[in-house]
């Protein structure tokens, strides 16, 4: 059987104008039910004693000072739940186990009623007030809420009640307790004068009340120290752990929401210039069933999400002030603030319209700043007025500093990482420089060398012969110029040097210029060449030399691991497509295409990389620096185009994409 009601309401029903609750903690109660019992084991008569524990393990602690009671009254009862070996039984007084879920689980009562005295405690646990007040769980610090009184007829009153419960649980004790019940009415029909507390029992329980609360307030401040020391430390694993600002970002977002229980956390990453930011990391309060929020002025008890929202910086007065100040923002009532305070119409709009979004009643802004430079803003938003106390605003400014430390952590850390792959794409380079050099320069040099000495020591060497040794040396002459240009123009190109001649021109003419270079050097060797360009085309606007540089230099590619047997094939379109457009800029895609050798889906990319040799730089069956991919991206990104590469794959055959800019035409 299980009793759900309190009896500290039943009695106040029954003694609406005798029943005055106040607010006791534990180590009070314990203190006036000590006194309460030592009044018995000090007196002679043959009181009733009714004591209620909430727990077995509470019992326990007091189980033999009811064994000394037991000794001077047949009428004792102890009740509570329980959790081992307690149980309802008849021995030296009546045991009474009740259900956990019972009323009287959530309760502490002693009711003392002798003949010159009577004394009662009834009391009721205020559940969460610990965790609603950011106490930490100490036991002497639990409250309840009740009375404590010498008044004959509410103790009377009060062992009446416990009497019929105790006669609910355990009905074969009604013969005892109907004795019990018949004395007590014979005595309060009586009458008794009500008996006073001593006026030293008063001040004992004001004292204990005091250092209680004295207790509390310590308490307090403690729990309050630890959640900034453990979010605090929490912030310190996640920055040893991970030099990922993102990473950061959430761990913070998600260490302050469950902490300061805010009903929508956000951090994210943003500069003083910046006029909106993506919101990336947030964390969302969810309601709890059946509850409503505090604040009435917000009907609808969702919260939305804004993951993903572009948030407005630059119009928000609460952003610009961060700004000017450096200082956190606390507006602990909006509405009210939006009504009393004279705003700029753009800011007042603003502010409705993110306020509104957000469902804000409360807002807290605070910078995320490193040596005066903004990386970042904290927000927490509520849905109640004044939600948050001076050592709360000191721990989210505590954790914006640990998150800026952080953030610069994780800034340098990848600066440092971008400077260590650009050294080693400079030791790469070096690397390939002097392999490269070293080769096409030694190896040209060479030849001229033994053609000139073999001209000078061979004077009677035949006319035929002479030819073909200055031949040979002028050849490799020309190949050295040409290696040295290709270092000249990459340079000139990446250190911005060039003077670019943008001018409306042609496409084919500049296709033609860079197939009468291809055919007066491969000649015979040249694969076969088919274009497919409309006619209908519009002009470009590029610079023209620069353009068929880079027409020559892709075929002159395609011409190297393309067999004289296989097809090199030239079209060109108008594109639209979104990758290959430039703002408002309509382009024009030109497509240099061969039957070769093919390029590994891996090195799409990498091609375009300076000294980039698909064999490596000296295991290599055809000649080159491995510039000319790395001039072509050069010169198309210098007309504000893109370049890229497609393969299928080994002896697939390649595809290298440019675009162009078009003339648009005025109307």
């Amino acid at each position: 059987m299980i009793i759900s009601t309190s009896l500290l309401d039943d009695l106040a029903e029954a003694l609406s104008t005798q029943v005055h609750p106040h607010v006791y903690f534990k180590s009070s109660l314990t203190a006036l039910s000590h006194a309460m019992e030592d009044q018995v084991l000090a007196g002679t008569d043959k009181p009733l004693v009714i004591a209620c524990f909430q727990r077995e393990r509470f019992y326990n602690q007091e189980a033999h000072r009811y064994a000394r009671i037991a000794d001077r009254s047949d009428q004792v009862y102890v009740l509570a739940a329980p959790e081992t070996e307690f149980q309802s039984r008849s021995q030296q007084y009546e045991t009474v186990a009740f259900s956990p879920q019972d009323g009287l689980a959530r309760e502490w009562h002693l009711v003392v009623l002798g003949k010159g005295y009577s004394s009662c405690l009834i009391c009721r646990e205020r559940l969460g007030d610990e965790q609603n007040q950011g106490v930490l769980h100490v036991d002497q610090g639990r409250r309840f809420e009740g009375i404590w009184t010498f008044d004959r007829q509410v103790v009377s009153k009060s062992a009446e009640l416990l009497l019929q419960r105790i006669l609910v649980y355990r009905p074969e004790l009604a013969s005892k307790i109907g004795k019990a019940l018949t004395k007590l009415n014979r005595e309060t029909v009586k009458g008794f004068k009500p008996t006073l507390a001593d006026p030293f029992a008063e001040r004992l329980v004001t004292y204990l009340q005091a250092g209680q609360y004295k207790l509390s307030k310590a308490y307090r401040a403690i729990a309050t120290q630890e959640r900034k020391e453990r979010l605090q430390n929490s912030m310190t694993a996640a920055i040893r752990q991970s030099l990922d600002p993102e990473e950061v970002l959430q761990v913070g977002v998600q260490e302050l929401g469950q902490v300061l229980k805010p009903s929508r956390c956000l951090i994210y990453r943003a500069k003083s210039t910046d006029n909106l930011v993506k919101l990336s990391h947030e964390f969302l309060a969810v309601p709890a069933q059946g509850t409503a929020q505090a604040d009435d002025r917000i009907d609808d008890e969702s919260i939305p999400s804004l993951l993903g929202m572009s948030w407005t910086l630059s119009s928000n007065p609460f952003f610009q002030q961060i700004i000017e100040t450096q200082a956190f923002v606390f507006i602990p009532d909006l509405p009210r603030y939006l009504i009393d305070l004279n705003l700029e119409p753009e800011g007042l709009r603003t502010l409705h319209k993110l306020s509104t979004l957000g469902k804000i009643c409360s807002w807290l802004l605070v910078p995320v700043i490193h040596q005066n430079r903004l990386l970042g803003v904290i927000e927490l938003h509520y849905r109640q007025p004044n939600p948050l106390n001076e050592s709360e605003l000191e721990l989210v400014n505590a954790i914006a500093n640990q998150i800026g430390t952080a953030l610069m952590q994780a800034e340098s850390f990848a600066n440092l990482e971008d400077l260590n792959q650009q050294l080693e794409a400079l030791e790469r380079t070096r690397s390939n420089l002097i392999a490269i050099t070293g080769h096409e320069l030694r190896t040209p040099l060479s030849t001229i060398q033994v053609c000139l000495e073999s001209l000078a020591t061979e004077p009677d060497m035949p006319a035929e012969l002479q030819q073909v040794m200055l031949n040979s040396a002028l050849e490799d002459a020309h190949r050295m110029r040409k290696l040295i240009q290709d270092f000249l123009t990459l340079s000139r190109l990446e250190s911005g040097r060039v003077e670019w001649r943008v001018e409306p021109q042609p496409l084919q003419e500049c296709i033609d210029l860079a197939l009468s270079s291809l055919q007066s050097r491969y000649g015979a060797r040249l694969p076969h060449l088919e274009t497919e360009i409309p006619d209908i085309l519009p002009l470009v606007r590029v610079d023209g030399e620069w353009l068929v540089e880079a027409l020559s230099k892709l075929l002159d590619n395609a011409c190297k691991f393309t067999d004289p047997a296989g097809n090199i094939r030239i079209r060109a379109m108008r594109s639209d497509d979104q990758e290959t457009r430039q703002g408002r800029q309509h382009m024009l895609e030109v497509i240099v295409s061969d039957t070769g050798r093919g390029i590994e889906e891996s090195s799409l990319e990498t091609v375009f990389e300076r000294f980039y040799q698909e064999e490596g730089s000296l295991r290599r069956s055809v000649g080159g620096t491995g510039l000319g991919l790395a001039i072509c991206r050069q010169i198309v990104n210098g007309w504000g185009g893109r370049i890229w590469a497609e393969s299928g794959g080994k002896n697939q055959g390649s595809e290298f994409h440019f675009t162009i800019p078009i003339v648009e035409l005025q109307n």
